[in-house]
């Protein structure tokens, strides 16, 4: 129950999905935890959640995709809780199902200003903070489209395959400070975006999951106790990997 314990930690995209996992999962474990999102009634929910099961957690309104928006809340964070020890960079869309050919630029351009640009504000203005500490721990969200071609989401791939890269710069760049900062690349999991997939096409799932060595999809805790992991002093030696969390997928 301390993996984290007394650590304060911001989670982006945290009124849902694989970040509400995360924060609920952070919390569970010790910390103290900044919920922030776009959707002010789900990072409410989320907080909640933490606070019903004995956790602390605040909800900060966050466009991470704007950098003052981004140090704003990241100095009210650090006022608040007194430091900032763990970011986690989870914010971001999915966004068109289309070719190279298909997409436009400004399809193109509200892809990286919302996934990639949010990794960029949020790191640049939470590492001073870590500095402090003497050590911190960013964790990225990428994806399997982070690391290996596919025949959907053009622009969605490039921005996970720009965090990866992104992540390992930052990594060797910052090492010496001791503030980690690594990836995670998840397959399908079940979050209610895949909900949407499946109510839209029952088909779905049969066809994809025969993807997957493991024979089912992940499902959000799976992907929250890798990023515990990175987040807490037992990843102490890790810095600037890609941690695949696929069910078999890539290993084909």
């Amino acid at each position: 129950m301390d993996r984290v314990k007394e650590k304060v930690a911001i989670v982006t995209g945290a009124g849902s999905g694989l970040g509400r996992a995360e924060a609920v999962m952070l919390a569970k474990e010790g910390a103290k935890v900044a919920v922030t999102d776009i959707n002010d009634a789900s990072g409410m929910e989320t907080v909640e959640i933490i606070r019903n099961a004995g956790g602390e957690a605040e909800y900060w309104h966050l466009d991470a995709s704007e950098e003052k928006e981004c140090k704003a809340v990241i100095d009210a964070v650090a006022e608040k809780f007194g430091k900032i020890d763990i970011l986690v960079n989870n914010a971001g869309i999915t966004g068109p199902d289309v070719t190279t050919e298909e997409i436009t630029e400004e399809d193109w351009d509200r892809m990286f200003k919302i996934n990639v640009k949010s990794v960029l504000f949020m790191t640049k203005h939470t590492i001073p903070y870590m500095r402090k500490n003497g050590k911190g721990s960013i964790v990225n969200t990428s994806s399997l489209s982070g690391i290996i071609g596919d025949t959907e989401l053009t622009p969605y791939h490039a921005t996970k395959g720009t965090i990866v890269i992104m992540s390992q710069k930052d990594a060797v760049q910052y090492a010496p400070e001791h503030i980690r900062v690594n990836c995670i690349c998840p397959g399908t999991v079940m979050t209610p975006l895949v909900q949407g997939l499946l109510d839209d096409d029952p088909h779905y799932l049969d066809n994809d999951i025969k993807r997957y060595p493991i024979g089912y999809f992940g499902e959000p805790d799976d992907v929250a106790y890798a990023v515990l992991f990175l987040a807490s002093d037992e990843g102490r030696f890790v810095t600037g990997t890609k941690l695949v969390i696929d069910g078999g997928y890539s290993a084909q």
